[in-house]
């Protein structure tokens, strides 16, 4: 891995978006992008925008939410479905928490799975974080997210439990559980710090009851991180890393 630290200046009035800007650059007409969701993606489907009304940039959108596309579609980006999209070109997101060796811990909005699809069926990978969300290991700061279905519920929970990992079930703002727009329920966990994460994900996996969860080990091409004054450093996945 290489970092290469450029700074990207912020308008007085936080008019410019340097770590949006820094997103969205590569991105050419002809393109197909797929937007994640969450504050921090938004930024770059504002500056993606931006972009498509000053140079006339004809692109086409793939959405991890309804949030994303929304937004999309109000910044005048063509939306597409991606159930009809075989491969991507570039893929825009955020992060809960990013760590040195480019692993990412995802999940907060709750839309992990269609984001790691996204990401997937992506050419090129690019995720926005904010400083604040850089530690050593994933996990340390931001919680586990693990998406599951309600059938088989506490016995999900138990095969999870005996990685030594807490669960509850996360709840939406009316105190009922939250459902994901896919339709499963989503358990967080608060891990240490420590673990040896390549091994959770590994089991996690192989537990039939668990759809996915926020473990993003190996996805990120690129990981933009926003620093004081707006600079940018930027953290490259090498050619001959996972």
């Amino acid at each position: 891995m290489r970092w290469d630290t450029r700074g990207l200046a912020v308008g007085e009035q936080g008019v410019a978006d340097g770590l949006a800007e820094a997103a969205v650059a590569p991105i050419t007409t002809g393109m197909k992008v797929g937007l994640g969701a969450g504050r921090t993606a938004a930024r770059a489907v504002r500056a993606l925008g931006d972009r498509v009304r000053l140079e006339g940039l004809s692109i086409e959108c793939a959405c991890a939410s309804e949030s994303a596309e929304a937004l999309a579609r109000e910044q005048g980006l063509t939306v597409i479905d991606f159930a009809t999209v075989e491969e991507l070109d570039w893929l825009i997101d955020g992060a809960d928490e990013v760590d040195s060796s480019m692993r990412l811990m995802k999940g907060s909005r709750g839309t992990l799975t269609r984001e790691r699809m996204l990401a997937w069926a992506s050419r090129n990978t690019v995720y926005m974080v904010l400083e604040d969300k850089v530690s050593e290991q994933i996990g340390t700061h931001a919680s586990l997210t693990i998406a599951v279905m309600y059938f088989g519920l506490a016995s999900t929970r138990k095969a999870i439990g005996r990685l030594g990992i807490n669960t509850v079930i996360r709840h939406d703002h009316k105190n009922e559980p939250f459902i994901t727009e896919n339709g499963n329920l989503i358990l967080d966990a608060a891990l240490r710090g420590n673990e040896d994460i390549e091994h959770i994900y590994t089991v996690l996996h192989e537990i039939p009851g668990v759809i996915d969860h926020g473990l993003f080990l190996h996805e990120a091409d690129t990981i933009l991180i926003e620093r004081e004054r707006g600079s940018v450093e930027r953290l490259e996945r090498g050619p001959d890393e996972d």
